[in-house]
């Protein structure tokens, strides 16, 4: 049967240092740039009928780098939003939040310019990218996803029939490998977070 490939994105400065980055759009780093050269080995003959890709430049590049070269920009893919919290680590959040987690807590409102997303906002965008890709698995084709850490785990919880914020349960490195698939016609995690 089909599946559904999705690749986060290699490391870039900021995922290196644990710092929230959502909306901001930065490089990978060389590491980051091998991480994909590694992941793309084992996408390595694997034929896809749709890619799909981040409009963000380090899913971008990570496509390309991957062999993923022609990725269709796809905005719902976009990492979520985290607003105020953008460019922060999680200690420096807990400084005026204690006990912040974000799968649990969110963004906590009360910066109006920037508001951030909700994970039940994040699910409702991968919603729309499963309906998207779904006809396309149904008609026996492969599908890859390159993306980012949080959006990918907020897509896996719905593909699994998950409330979004159950993203939390699946851990994922940069430029991880994961497929998602079907088991006697009902979603299946087929592998997960494999590495080249």
């Amino acid at each position: 049967m089909a599946q559904l490939t999705i690749l986060r994105h290699g490391e870039t400065e900021w995922s290196r240092s644990g710092r929230h980055t959502g909306r901001t759009d930065i490089p990978l780093t060389p590491a980051g740039e091998e991480q994909a050269r590694a992941a793309g080995k084992l996408l390595a003959g694997q034929r896809f009928a749709l890619v799909l890709a981040s409009p963000l430049q380090r899913a971008r590049e990570t496509a390309a780098l991957a062999g993923l070269a022609g990725a269709e920009p796809e905005p719902d893919l976009m990492e979520w939003d985290y607003g105020g919290y953008e460019g922060l680590t999680t200690p420096q959040i807990r400084e005026t939040v204690p006990d912040w987690y974000l799968w649990r807590d969110g963004i906590v409102p009360g910066d109006p310019e920037h508001p951030g997303e909700q994970a039940a906002e994040v699910g409702a965008r991968v919603d729309r990218v499963l309906a998207r890709v779904r006809p396309v698995l149904a008609g026996g084709d492969d599908v890859a996803l390159v993306a980012h850490g949080h959006v990918l785990r907020v897509l896996t919880a719905r593909w699994l029939g998950l409330p979004p914020a159950d993203g939390r349960l699946f851990a994922l490195a940069t430029a991880g490998v994961s497929t998602l698939g079907y088991e006697h016609g009902f979603p299946v995690m087929t592998g997960w977070n494999e590495r080249g």
